[in-house]
């Protein structure tokens, strides 16, 4: 007997569902519950008010705008400090941050897998809009997709984020010199080892947690402090302070020195890092930021960043030099010099 064509469609899913069906991405009653009442409750007071509709309508000031998106991937989906939510609002947020933004909209976009919970996906939900709302930044718009099972391993999540640049903020990195003073805003390696921990069940998760964090507000209190004098910003996630510094170092031409000495590494995270083999350099941060600042605007800008919660442990760790072009150096405890490479492959993928 031939199948019939027609019943090849899935099956209609029943509104009592407690997982996401197929049917929840077909445009129609359940993907309209599945907005109504799981992802848009979440948010909260952080989701756009009005009706829903194909895109939203901004009114931005003078200023210049700054886009940016990101897609997140973490696994696992909740850790220790912080969760895929909250991570898609802060790691778009910072990047916004990082070229002198403040952000004023978001954008998000869900992938979910059939099968997966809907519990878990209002937890996620009123996750990203706690923090869409502790950031000041609404959900203006969005989309969700529904994909089989094995398809998307549970949920991805895609931030795009509108922001305006703070009048006296140019941070670039061509804009580095030699003289200038590497700031780093606070203790570094926590993200990683909080990812690699709880996927390994390692132990060390119930000591650290995750970063996780914006930092626009702590930007904002540099740029008050140095204008134009905090020259380069970055936020040194996949990769670590290596990667990040690496990339300032080939784009502007100048070499970096950093102080190993200075470097603020929790306990945990040291021995997570001793017992696992790894550099804490190349460990990802999710709540931390680099700084090039003219010396002559450093130790003010040093104290803007200790003023504010998110980077009161905010240290000087090196400089930027003439020597050694493009290159990154570290002086250690017993005055020995190494080069500091960039991760070669994936120490940890999938970490945000």
């Amino acid at each position: 007997m031939t199948a019939n064509p027609l019943l090849a469609a899935c099956p209609v899913p029943t509104a009592e569902t407690e997982q996401v069906l197929l049917g929840h991405g077909s445009g129609g009653q359940l993907s309209a519950e599945l907005l109504r009442d799981v992802i848009l409750p979440g948010f909260g007071r952080a989701a756009s008010a009005g009706p829903l509709e194909d895109a939203a309508v901004l009114a931005l000031p003078k200023p210049e705008a700054v886009m940016s998106t990101d897609s997140f991937v973490v696994d696992p989906l909740f850790f220790a400090g912080g969760d895929i939510g909250s991570l898609a609002v802060h790691g778009t947020v910072n990047d916004l941050a990082m070229m002198g933004a403040m952000p004023t909209a978001l954008a998000v976009a869900f992938i979910v897998e059939e099968g997966f919970a809907l519990e878990q996906l209002a937890r996620i939900s009123r996750s990203l809009g706690a923090a869409a709302e502790a950031a000041g930044v609404p959900v203006a718009t969005g989309d969700t997709k529904v994909v089989g099972r094995g398809a998307a391993d549970g949920l991805f999540i895609t931030t795009t984020g509108l922001g305006v640049r703070l009048p006296a903020a140019r941070p670039s990195a061509s804009r580095i010199r030699p003289g200038d003073v590497l700031l780093l805003s606070g203790p570094i390696g926590l993200h990683g080892t909080t990812i690699l921990s709880t996927r390994a069940g390692l132990g060390f998760e119930t000591e650290i947690g995750s970063d996780s964090r914006p930092l626009h507000r702590v930007v904002a209190a540099a740029v008050a402090a140095g204008a134009d004098g905090v020259h380069a910003l970055r936020d040194p996630t996949r990769g670590g302070v290596a990667s990040a510094l690496n990339e300032l170092a080939a784009a502007s031409g100048v070499g970096v020195v950093v102080d190993e000495t200075a470097l603020p590494v929790p306990g945990p995270v040291a021995a997570a890092c001793d017992l696992l083999g790894l550099d804490v350099l190349h460990v990802a941060n999710e709540g931390c930021l680099l700084a090039f600042v003219a010396p002559d605007r450093a130790d003010a800008v040093l104290a803007a960043l200790r003023s504010r919660p998110e980077s009161a442990g905010a240290v000087r760790i090196g400089q930027a030099v003439a020597e050694h072009p493009r290159r990154v150096v570290v002086r250690t405890g017993i005055g020995a010099v190494r080069v500091l490479d960039m991760l070669v492959g994936e120490q940890l993928p999938r970490i945000c």
